[in-house]
């Protein structure tokens, strides 16, 4: 996967009749920002893609022959990625409760993965426990920054309850949050799981973003 490269002419967009500032700038954004454009290139469902692809390269997490189960997968851009990086042999199921179109190398689960019958699910289409959880999921916005905190870290802590019930022992957990102050309680719990815990912003990720993932290693068992 070939990484974004230099700078090009910057776009300006004009605020239009029905949309908003906010939205304006939104979209100047995405005109002008180069891993959007990469990704549209290669064909990628999303610049998101290019996030796991970097924190893979730094922590060696998709290796050949893994089992690796992508929460909250639509579009597709992690699943994509995690397809490429662990054949031959490896598999990849990736969960939402949104439609996806096919990707290859991925089996795709239109499942609710918090409903009590999800992790068996998971384990018969992967054909056992998992090696990695990958999760990009982001609750909807409210535009209430501590709110949107909340429903993050929320949403967090139910993907890593869902990885502690599907994960083998030595298996890892890679997750999106967001910076602020209350996530004590979702790390303590990694870390009292896990051998390993650790903050991680790779390049791809816009540098105003709060935006960050934990990602945690050695699984040590249910």
């Amino acid at each position: 996967m070939k990484r974004p490269g230099g700078r090009g002419l910057t776009v300006r967009v004009k605020t239009a009749k029905r949309r908003s500032h906010a939205s304006t700038l939104w979209l100047e954004r995405q005109l002008n920002d180069p891993y959007v454009a990469e990704a549209q290139r290669q064909g990628l469902r999303s610049r998101a893609a290019f996030k796991l692809a970097e924190l893979d390269e730094r922590h060696h997490l998709l290796r050949k022959g893994a089992r690796v189960l992508d929460l909250g997968a639509a579009p597709g851009g992690w699943s994509m990625v995690a397809a490429e990086r662990v054949a031959p042999g490896g598999k990849v199921v990736a969960v939402d409760i949104l439609p996806m179109d096919a990707i290859p190398g991925v089996e795709i689960l239109r499942l609710d993965f918090t409903l009590p019958e999800a992790p068996a699910k998971v384990r018969a289409a992967l054909g056992g426990d998992v090696d990695v959880v990958l999760s990009d999921m982001a609750a909807p916005t409210t535009g209430h920054k501590g709110t949107d905190h909340l429903r993050i870290i929320g949403l967090a802590e139910l993907a890593a309850d869902f990885a502690a019930e599907v994960l083998k022992p030595g298996g890892a957990f890679l997750c999106k949050v967001f910076q602020g102050g209350t996530e004590a309680h979702l790390l303590g719990e990694l870390k009292r799981r896990f051998a390993k815990v650790i903050h991680a912003k790779p390049k791809a990720s816009r540098a105003e973003s709060a935006e960050l993932y934990v990602l945690a290693t050695g699984f040590k068992g249910r």
